[in-house]
């Protein structure tokens, strides 16, 4: 069994290291997948020596069509070329506690998908102000309905796949930015996936500033209604 965690980054130079070293120490015999745009901090920089004394830690530099979306749909495909049977998907920058990961690994055996969520019973999410939370409620509500799936945390970005889901899937996204947590959403419910989810508390980035603006995730809805109207 391999599972590959897929973790992409942009100036994440202050979290990468410790993030890495999280997801090794709950899932000593598994890979760490880092995709990055060619940071300007020197992220990459970071993982390349860290991958030469951990042959299971390695670097996918992006060096065109930089974007969130870009970059997962990249490291989707690399982690399945490393023949990963499950593929883990998270933030680099401290967000996504990487000790839920043994957890999602032991709900995937009933299902295709597991989402971390913070808003099933004994989820948290206490870590951002409360119009970020409540633009995050209206954003759920509405991809929920759209894009047609039981979900109570569409827009998690903390998520376990089996193999064969993303396969299903992957040579469909087309998104170049954040819109793509959506976007495998939408594509695995159309292949009837089985989603489960795992409560998780969200926390506080390491170091830095969000780059996911407010604003940025009323953009996102429209982008649903547009992929529904294309299909």
């Amino acid at each position: 069994m391999k599972i590959v965690t897929m973790i992409p980054t942009y100036n994440e130079a202050g979290n990468i290291e410790r993030i890495i070293n999280e997801v090794v120490n709950c899932l000593p015999d598994s890979y760490v997948l880092t995709v990055d745009d060619m940071s300007p901090d020197g992220t990459y920089k970071i993982v390349q020596d860290i991958s030469k004394l951990d042959k299971n830690v390695s670097l996918l530099l992006r060096t065109q069509k930089r974007g969130r979306g870009y970059a997962g749909t990249e490291g989707f495909k690399k982690a399945l070329e490393m023949g990963a049977d499950f593929i883990v998907e998270m933030d680099g920058d401290g967000s996504h506690n990487p000790k839920y990961i043994p957890k999602f690994l032991e709900m995937i055996k009933d299902c295709d998908v597991v989402i971390g969520s913070r808003y099933v019973r004994g989820g948290k999410d206490e870590a951002r102000d409360f119009i970020r939370r409540a633009i995050s409620s209206f954003a759920r509500l509405y991809l929920s309905f759209f894009i047609g799936v039981n979900v109570k945390d569409p827009t998690s970005g903390f998520r376990m796949f089996r193999r064969q889901a993303l396969e299903n899937i992957v040579e469909n996204l087309k998104a170049s930015d954040p819109f793509i947590v959506a976007e495998v959403l939408y594509y695995l419910k159309k292949n009837n996936a089985r989603i489960a989810e795992y409560p998780i508390e969200f926390q506080t980035r390491f170091t830095g500033e969000s780059k996911l603006k407010a604003t940025t995730l009323f953009k996102y809805l429209f982008k649903v209604l547009k992929l529904r109207l294309m299909q």
